[in-house]
């Protein structure tokens, strides 16, 4: 198995610009050619040469191009990778023991390797859509609370 590094990839401050115009000119043409399911590029090193790439890469690019162009760092992580119990924290933004607590209390699949705990990317992605879909929940009902109460 090969080694996931998730270190994340930023762009220098001047380069942000050139990562929201190719985002816009990207967004215009997906919005436009609704129906394709490949999309051709051109790449241009010498002599231009056409690329087809499938929607769906063009659809991550994109993504991609949006969070470089506001400034955070992107990284691309396989949803089949096993990632260390570090990795996994980094990912979440919490501390390591926080995120032994939570696959000692089964929040998280994963997989030991003689001592070592491994956590498949996907596990860890589907802890955190339940985890963020739990927290939107409590701020709607908040929200709701504070209006019934005249506070909003």
């Amino acid at each position: 198995m090969t080694k996931t590094d998730i270190r994340p990839v930023r762009l220098h401050p001047g380069q942000t610009d050139s990562a929201n115009r190719a985002l816009s000119r990207v967004r215009n043409y997906l919005e436009s050619h609704r129906d394709r399911t490949e999309i051709t590029v051109s790449v241009e090193d010498g002599e231009p040469e056409p690329l087809t790439l499938p929607r769906e890469v063009v659809e991550l690019l994109a993504g991609m191009l949006a969070h470089l162009g506001a400034g955070r760092g992107v990284s691309i992580v396989p949803a089949d990778a096993e990632l260390t119990t570090q990795q996994a924290a980094d990912m979440l933004n919490v501390s390591r023991p926080f995120l032994v607590g939570l696959l000692d209390a089964g929040e998280i699949e994963y997989r030991t390797v003689g001592t070592h705990r491994r956590i498949k990317a996907s596990s860890l992605m589907k802890y955190k859509q339940e985890d963020d879909r739990g927290r939107r929940a409590a701020a709607d009902e908040l929200t709701q609370l504070g209006q019934e109460m005249g506070l909003m």
